[in-house]
């Protein structure tokens, strides 16, 4: 018997572990597309309720619709036997549906059609079944006729009047009216029972002026039906003066009536029971009568009503407790006492349970050859036996299926194969009820298809998180992977984070993560791929926001908003003032870097925020604006009195005293010349924080009373402080002290904890009652616990602390908690329940079945098995994989064994560990993480990354020891990665802007040292060095030559590259190293013009605070800005202070808020001027050590060499000399022949200037002749020989000395003068005086 028990047990335990190992099941997109071509078994989609009641006058619809692919087909059974449709001609099925539809236009009884039916819907990968439904028909019966005799009863006397309605479908509801349709009024002496009778707990004269009908409303029928009313008839003792023994204060002894105890009239005697299911509501009724009539208070026994679902109905002879659990069984007892004396009655209420799911089966769907399950779990009360069916058939009689194990509720599928879909129905049933579910298992071989759009494109801003989408789906599930740009090896690396979904999450989006991502879905039936673009934009940014500003009336005001951001966003600014959007009137120009506000006005006074948006991302500035009213001087010449604070208010006074309020009033002091705007009240108590005020309320200036409202048992004091625009008065002197009455607490404590500080305690801790809430002396917490899901009672405690420790608990179990307030006068409100655990144990076991597969030469992707649940001890935090690397493949490279982790953040069998070093030995092992810590560890498991590339070289130096040559030097990596093949240098030189071709050279791996030949002394050069292995280049660092002396060369903003320089504080050291130069071979690449430029000064600082640090620290400089970044590993939020100080000891500081990375751009520096520099946390001083130095660039840049000696500049300067020679002697030649001008010419020069304008072609040199006065062709005189003048328009003022003029075209026309003679027709004995461009002409 004992070798059969031990069996038996490993036998489940076994089964349990390979049921934990199971497969996950496969997904199906919601996408209708994929829906409607995967094979699918049936599902019901809808079905009527399980009791159906309908109306006999209507048709009657059965629901029934299912999905599934093919599409199903549907039939019914009626009373377990096949329903035959086509056979009754009033009952049809509607199209591509399984909805019954009887119809009865034709006549027919409804009663003939009630039954019990049930759905199937079938297609050829199984058939699903609906509940079973049954249908009746609603039925509203007559009242049975009767004759009610004439009751008669003495005055105070109980009764009890019958209702017995007609049974009606459903039950019809009852009331009762008098037979003028009067309703009866109910008190807690006469009131009507659930069962529908009315009962008078004594009966009254008065009761006899009306007669009593009982109603009955019938649901269906919307017809109410009244029974044959009772009449009564009162024997009293005193018949007369009704009207006064109404109004006697003793109405009963008035009347003659004696007084009696309570007795119960329903129910009967002094116990009674109840049965109710779970999840309905249990209505528990106790009427009595007496004289007077009882009232009635409820309670249970061993414990208090649930508050939160409890209500009192019927003048509080009914008690309802909606949606009952288990822990709602027990004893209740109704108490009915008048001032004769009181009776209970007890009831004794036990919870039944029809079936409830724990866990529903849910669709499986598998690809060949993969395992499942299907569990039905359901709890009741009986215990609900569980039946499995398979395509609506009992499993047990089912074709047999290899790959099928059934074990109770649980069925196990094992190596699935195609044909192997089918549909299972769980029936869980017991006395009360049955649940019925349906799942069906398909079994698919689906290729990898990706669901998401096409082509995306996703636009991120710099630095930030985004993530690229690539659902898929495919049976078996597909692996996918991500390429960027289509490069070979699949993305991965602490800046990626590949989720399950397909999702691929960039942790902080820098500018060379652009580009083509390409997700690739691969099975063993093919593979599908998408492309996602990525675009990077620069992050939005105000580089000058607005200032706090005070300003007069009536000026104007300017608030700077210059802000930077990716062009290729559109940006939007917007003003805020106050928080609310600006309107920007005739008085304000809303400005591209600004807002400029005329006239300033006191209502322009405020918080002015600018906000700075792209569809991406936004940043905003805020500054205050201070606007001071102009004091006009008074006529008595005597200055503006002074704004001060306001006086102190005074004569404090409590009237109007209550329980929880008193007006306080008090005497305004003086505002000192400015309007008191509000009243500030405090108070103090003297129990718990004596001498410590506390703001109570706020009122406007306009007020000096107001009613306060208070808290029990607070022993008050008040004061009052004014406020006006220029600060606080002080506060006025107390007022007399108020003791408020106590009360039981109205709240309970909130921040209610349950967690583990041992593995066998739980310590409950939560947030007390101040002095306002505690309402009574003697504060104190009730603490009540209990394990979650069991039925024993709550454990409790009353402390006065705020916590609770509960020792010798199990380890990690859950627990309900209660933490309910009360003092001398009485309890809080019944609190909620909080959840807590117990305290964690370490867990027990590591995770096993360690696989390994290598990615890349950096990372490796981990599987396991998971562990089984009770072996964690606690909430299972991640799985966490330790390793180290144990050796390099390269001999004699000494590597660090530093162990280094990974976690796996919840219940997962799968990871990726990334950040190893490529080409090198690797040992890993694994361990569970709960709350307490690591598990035991697993077996150490070995693996070998392959060759990668290599890291940047260790220092690359720039040395040019004249004009034509520079020399370079370089360091060996630091992590070769693999075995180095050799260095790649690429070159280029610029000047600006401007770049020339770019060279290549490669070097063996053993050369360190590179002499260039400079072709140019003036432009410099950029180089960029890569180390390489036989996979490929490594990462390249990049410098530039030296710039010459006093140039300045400009910066662009800061990157990430590799610096020039180190030094810490002033102290620089340059090593050097000189190896033998190798044969190089150089190569022309194609030319760019894409300028990368390192860092003008870089330095390295190390110092600790609070056991965190700052390094790194650089400086990008131009000639009047700085870009300052840093390294930290501070805690996330940590704000920073960068501070400077110039050779002229000039200080500034500038705060840095919270960012990554951390970096700050310094504005507004002087040109050549160097700089000290200091970076540290906020709350932290610089060290006196820890600076760097800097210096800016000169603001204007020239060359060194000397311009004077080129031989190009001192030949232009002689050709120049020359041509200035010639044109002096051919001037000096023409002024000594002279020259006439025959004014008869200008007069022809006049006549044609139409000729002139009209014909381009025209030239002035037609104008002058060399010694004789040639007359023009086609030139005119008068008749008496002078000139003939038609214009006033003349080529040139005459006078002595008349200067050279140019027409409107701006062709010269020349210099001449005319003498003055006694008359100015002898124009014709004019001289000509020669230009040097007249003289040059003459010679052409």
């Amino acid at each position: 018997m004992v070798m059969q028990q031990y069996l038996l047990t490993y036998t489940g335990v076994v089964f349990a572990l390979y049921l934990h190992h199971i497969i996950r099941a496969i997904e199906v997109p919601l996408d209708p597309n994929i829906q409607n071509e995967l094979p699918q078994p049936p599902t019901i989609t809808k079905q009527s309720v399980k009791d159906y009641i309908v109306d006999p006058r209507d048709n009657i619809f059965i629901d029934c619709e299912a999905k599934g692919n093919p599409i199903p087909t549907f039939s019914w059974t009626r009373n377990g036997k096949f329903f035959n449709v086509a056979k009754d001609p009033k009952v049809s099925m509607q199209r591509r549906s399984g909805t019954l539809v009887i119809d009865f236009r034709g006549g027919g009884r409804p009663e003939d059609y009630e039954g019990e039916y049930q759905c199937s819907a079938r297609n050829e990968y199984g058939t699903a079944l609906s509940s079973k439904i049954l249908l009746q028909v609603s039925r509203s019966p007559l009242w049975p006729k009767e004759h009610l005799d004439l009751v008669e009863i003495d005055e105070g006397s109980p009764l009890t009047l019958k209702c017995n309605p007609p049974p009606g479908l459903p039950p019809p509801v009852v009331f009762w009216m008098s037979s003028s349709m009067e309703p009866i009024h109910q008190d807690k002496r006469v009131s009507q029972g659930q069962n529908g009778d009315l009962y008078f707990s004594n009966v009254m004269l008065q009761d006899a002026q009306t007669d009593y009908s009982c109603n009955a409303r019938f649901h269906f029928t919307h017809t109410i039906q009244q029974k044959n009313p009772y009449t009564l008839k009162i024997q009293t003792k005193n018949p007369h003066n009704e009207t006064s023994f109404r109004n006697h204060t003793d109405m009963y002894s008035a009347r003659g009536v004696m007084e009696t105890t309570p007795s119960f009239m329903y129910p009967y005697g002094t116990s009674s029971n109840q049965i109710v299911l779970r999840g309905v509501d249990l209505l528990l009724e106790c009427i009595a009568s007496g004289v007077p009539a009882p009232d009635i208070m409820w309670h249970k026994k061993g414990g208090e009503l649930p508050t939160d679902k409890t209500k009192l109905e019927n003048f509080n002879k009914a008690l309802r407790i909606t949606n009952v659990s288990e822990e709602d069984s027990g004893e209740y007892f109704c108490l009915a006492s008048n001032k004769m004396g009181s009776i209970r009655h007890t009831i004794s209420v036990r919870v039944k349970a029809a079936p409830y799911w724990l866990d529903e089966p849910q669709n499986l769907i598998l690809a060949p050859a993969e395992d499942g399950r299907l569990v039905c779990r359901a709890n009741g009360n009986p215990k609900p036996t569980i039946q499995w069916l398979v395509n609506g058939e009992p499993i047990e009689s089912a074709p047999p299926n290899p790959s099928r194990e059934v074990a109770g509720d649980t069925i196990v599928f094992r190596d699935t194969q195609i044909g192997s879909s089918a549909v299972y129905q769980c029936n869980a049933s017991n006395e009360h009820g049955y649940l019925l579910a349906n799942a069906f298992v398909s079994v698919l071989d689906v290729p990898p298809r990706i669901l998401s759009p096409r082509n995306q494109l996703i636009k991120v801003i710099q630095y930030n998180r985004t993530r690229l989408d690539c659902p898929f789906f495919g049976s078996p599930i597909p692996t996918l992977r991500w390429f960027k740009n289509g490069q070979g090896s699949a993305l991965d690396g602490e800046n990626y984070q590949r989720h399950e979904n397909g999702s691929l999450e960039i942790n902080m989006a820098r500018k060379e993560d652009q580009g083509i991502y390409t997700c690739v879905a691969t099975n063993i039936l093919g593979k599908a791929e998408n492309q996602v673009r990525l675009e990077i934009k620069d992050p939005t940014r105000i580089v000058r926001g607005p200032e706090d500003l005070t300003v007069k009336r009536g000026s104007l005001v300017r608030l700077d908003c210059r802000i930077k951001h990716d062009s290729t966003l559109k940006l939007t600014v917007t003003w805020l003032k106050d928080d609310t959007p600006l309107y920007i009137g005739n008085r304000m120009k809303k400005e591209d870097d600004g807002l400029i506000i005329y006239g300033v006005a006191e209502k322009d006074q405020g918080d002015y925020t600018c906000v700075a948006s792209t569809e991406l991302d936004k940043d905003s500035a805020k500054a205050f604006l201070t606007v001071l009213a102009v004091v006009s001087a008074p006529t008595n010449r005597m200055t503006a009195l002074p704004k001060e604070r306001p006086e102190r208010p005074r004569d404090l006074e409590l009237t109007d005293l209550a329980e929880r309020s008193v007006r306080l009033t008090w005497i305004p002091g003086d505002d000192n010349n400015s309007p008191i705007t509000d009243y500030v009240v405090q108070f103090e108590e003297d129990k718990f924080q004596p001498g410590l005020w506390h703001n109570h309320s706020r009122y406007p200036g306009s007020v000096n009373s107001a009613v306060l409202r208070l808290s029990p048992y607070v022993n008050y004091q008040f004061r009052v402080i004014a406020v006006n625009e220029v600060g606080s008065s002080l506060p006025s002197l107390p007022s007399e002290r108020y003791h408020t009455i106590g009360a039981s607490p109205e709240i309970n404590p909130t921040g209610v904890q349950g967690a583990g500080t041992q593995k066998n305690n739980m310590e409950i801790t939560w947030t007390p009652l101040n002095a306002t809430q505690a309402y009574g002396p003697n504060l104190r917490y009730i603490v009540k616990w209990r394990q979650r899901d069991t039925r024993e009672s709550w454990s409790n405690e009353t402390v006065r602390t705020t916590r609770h420790v509960v020792w010798n608990t199990p380890i990690y179990v859950p627990y309900e908690i209660k933490v309910q307030a009360e003092n001398d006068f009485g309890r809080a409100p019944e609190p909620d329940i909080i959840i807590g655990y117990s305290g964690e144990d370490y867990p027990k076991a590591p995770p096993t079945d360690i696989k390994l597969k290598v990615i890349n030469s950096t990372a490796v992707s981990l599987q396991w098995s998971r562990v089984y649940p009770d072996t964690v001890q606690g909430q299972l935090k991640e799985y966490r994989a330790y390793f180290w690397r144990e050796s390099s493949l390269l001999k004699n490279l000494w590597v660090s064994k530093k162990r280094q982790s990974v976690g796996f953040v919840g219940d997962r069998p799968r990871g990726i560990v990334s950040r190893l070093f490529p080409y090198s030995n690797y040992k890993l092992e694994m361990v569970v993480v709960n709350g307490r810590g690591d598990g035991p560890r697993s077996e150490i498991k070995e693996f070998t990354t392959p060759e990668g590339v290599p890291s940047v070289p260790r220092y690359f130096r720039i040395r040019q020891p004249n004009l034509e040559t520079i020399t370079l030097e370089w360091g060996h990596p630091e992590h070769p990665n693999g075995i180095l093949t050799g260095y790649n240098l690429r070159y280029q030189a610029f000047n600006g802007t401007k770049t020339g071709r770019t060279l290549v050279e490669t070097f063996s791996p053993n050369q360190t040292r590179f002499t260039l030949q400079r072709t140019d002394p003036i432009s410099r050069y950029r180089f960029f060095l890569r180390a390489r292995t036989q996979v490929g280049d490594g990462e390249s660092i990049v410098e530039e030559s030296p710039a010459p002396l006093n140039e300045a060369t400009p910066t662009p903003a800061a990157t990430s590259l590799p610096t020039t320089t180190v030094s810490l504080t002033s102290t620089t050291t340059i090593a050097t190293t000189t190896t033998t130069a190798a044969t190089t071979t150089t190569t022309v690449a194609s030319t760019t013009t894409t300028t990368e430029s390192a860092p003008t000064a870089t330095t390295k600082q190390d110092f600790a605070t609070n056991g965190s640090s700052i390094w790194n620290v650089k400086a990008f400089t131009n000639s009047n800005w700085a870009n300052i970044t840093w390294s930290h590993n501070f805690s996330a939020g940590t704000d920073f202070v960068v501070e400077y100080i110039t050779s002229n000891n000039t200080v500034r500081s500038i705060p840095v808020k919270a960012q990554t990375p951390s970096s700050v751009q310094l504005a507004d520096l002087t040109p050549g001027m160097t700089y000290q520099l200091w970076v540290f946390p906020k709350w932290s001083s610089p060290s006196e050590n820890s600076y760097i130095t800097f210096t800016t660039s000169s603001a204007y840049t020239k060359n060194h060499v000397d311009i004077a000696t080129q031989g190009w500049f001192i030949g232009l300067m002689c050709a120049i000399a020359l041509l200035v020679l010639i044109l002096l002697i051919v001037c000096f030649i023409k002024r000594s022949r002279g020259g006439k001008y025959p004014v008869r010419e200008k007069v022809e020069v006049l006549d044609h200037e139409d000729h002139k304008v009209d014909d381009p072609s025209f030239d002035y040199r037609s104008l002058e002749s060399d010694e004789d006065n040639k007359e023009p062709p086609g030139s005119h005189t008068s008749l008496d020989g002078t000139i003939k003048q038609e214009s006033d328009d003349s080529l040139v003022d005459y006078g002595e000395g008349g200067e050279g003029q140019f027409n409107e075209d701006g062709s010269f026309i020349g210099q001449y003068t005319v003498k003055k003679d006694k008359e100015e027709t002898e124009g014709n004995e004019s001289s000509e005086a020669t230009s040097p461009v007249n003289a040059i002409y003459s010679l052409a």
